[in-house]
């Protein structure tokens, strides 16, 4: 059956609503003072594709970056050095989300060396990292030494965050399986708090109703934000059916923009202000999800806010946040070729039309911002006017603000740059690193 004219078709049967079905995108005109960042390249363990994901207050970055013999290792970049973070027995690991620690503790994901009993893919693959059929660990990386962190009874798990008290958060499988669960995918998932004591956790509950729980972010008061709803693929869509915060291990459930899935926060600061992404009314016909989602911001002074896109997009998703609101974000268009936002004083610009004039690079997804203001992400090597395939980690370093007359006296410091070409395997790794790479953008 042909999708209804104005549907863009996903290879996974997802759809993507066009414009026309959205409202209103973000205010856009420049500032009297438009901000100003000077970007750089932070380097690779030797292959040519990096991320960075995080960025805590003392400037360290992590991610995760292909090595010289093509593995995908979790990755920190400190001060003059790249630090390879290894793996808990497999081949590849990662830090997928956000970490806010300013003392070196680091958590993620890696592939081990067991093959998964029950031919899961669980949400680490094919999105995240390859498994090769292998479990999927949630690990704590601190002086040098990589360690797995508890599960709850069953056999994957995946950390996202952890904050400066050392308690960290993610999601893990129980030992119990779920109908609602989508196949491969057969078992239970909760989210999870670990620590501040070595080998402590504890289950943060789904949403009275839901039987599936993740956790997204922590902030260094011990709020939670994540996800709740049924199994399905153990990725986003209608696992993310409720937004959540949790206070003392209770669930609250946060507004949404109207939409029935992909509702699911990616940060909170330490003022309790939380980001993320949410679809709006109308997601669902016919039993199909069709892809809508708006970046939002939610505090508990204004309630929830649609953040929208950059002109001529449609969806747009938001992944950091510092404790003075400024967020960053990526936007898409229907095709989904991507740029990074800043958000900052009810505007939104495009990153890439404040960068210092001639950049080497375009930056094609957003990771997170610090109190600095410093921002990382993923972009590409624009070579002869397009992105080409070697995609790289950077950081944004706040210039000097410039007036308005100035800033658009500037090269590429125009309202909208002109974005280069994207090729589809550049658009399918940005998705990867969005938390959407079981999607494939259609052709």
């Amino acid at each position: 059956m042909k999708p209804k004219i104005g549907l863009a078709m996903l290879a996974c049967g997802t759809t993507l609503l066009t414009s026309a079905a959205l409202p209103a995108r973000a205010q856009t005109d420049p500032s009297p003072a438009r901000p100003a960042y000077v970007v750089y390249d932070m380097g690779t363990l030797g292959g040519t594709v990096v991320v960075g994901n995080g960025i805590n207050n003392i400037g360290w970055i992590s991610g995760v970056s292909t090595t010289a013999e093509g593995a995908v290792h979790a990755a920190l970049w400190s001060p003059g050095r790249v630090i390879d973070l290894g793996t808990l027995g497999g081949a590849n690991s990662a830090v997928e989300w956000p970490v806010k620690n300013n003392h070196g503790l680091v958590v993620g994901i890696s592939e081990s060396a067991t093959v998964d009993p029950n031919g899961e893919k669980f949400s680490c693959d094919p999105g995240f990292i390859a498994t090769h059929g292998h479990t999927c660990l949630p690990f704590l990386w601190q002086n040098g030494t990589i360690t797995q962190l508890p599960l709850l009874g069953g056999n994957n798990g995946f950390a996202t965050g952890i904050n400066n008290s050392g308690q960290a958060v993610g999601w893990a499988e129980t030992a119990l399986r779920d109908p609602s669960c989508v196949l491969p995918q057969v078992l239970q998932f909760e989210a999870v708090l670990w620590g501040p004591g070595t080998h402590q956790k504890r289950v943060l509950p789904p949403f009275p109703g839901d039987s599936t729980s993740a956790a997204t972010a922590i902030n260094d008061a011990g709020e939670v934000v994540g996800i709740s709803g049924d199994c399905g693929n153990a990725v986003g869509a209608f696992s993310a059916r409720h937004a959540l915060l949790w206070e003392k291990g209770r669930p609250m459930k946060l507004p949404t923009l109207g939409g029935k899935g992909w509702n699911t926060p990616m940060a909170i600061n330490n003022a309790g202000a939380v980001v993320g992404f949410s679809d709006l009314a109308g997601d669902v016909s016919g039993g199909v999800l069709h892809l809508n989602f708006q970046a939002f911001l939610w505090t508990r002074s204004d309630g929830i806010q649609n953040l929208h896109t950059l002109p001529g997009d449609v969806i747009s998703e938001a992944t950091g946040i510092n404790d003075f609101g400024q967020i960053v974000g990526t936007s898409f268009d229907a095709s989904f070729n991507s740029r990074v936002f800043l958000w900052q004083d009810g505007r939104m610009y495009d990153l890439n039309t404040l960068l210092q004039p001639n950049s080497p690079l375009y930056l094609l997804a957003s990771g997170d911002i610090n109190d600095r203001g410093e921002i990382t992400g993923l972009a590409c090597v624009v070579e002869g006017g397009a992105c080409s395939g070697v995609l790289h980690a950077f950081v944004a370093i706040i210039a000097p603000a410039v007036s308005t007359g100035a800033a658009s006296a500037l090269p590429g410091a125009d309202e909208t740059a002109v974005r280069p070409g994207i090729a589809a395997g550049v658009r399918e790794r940005v998705l990867q690193h969005q938390h959407l790479g079981h999607m494939t953008p259609a052709p």
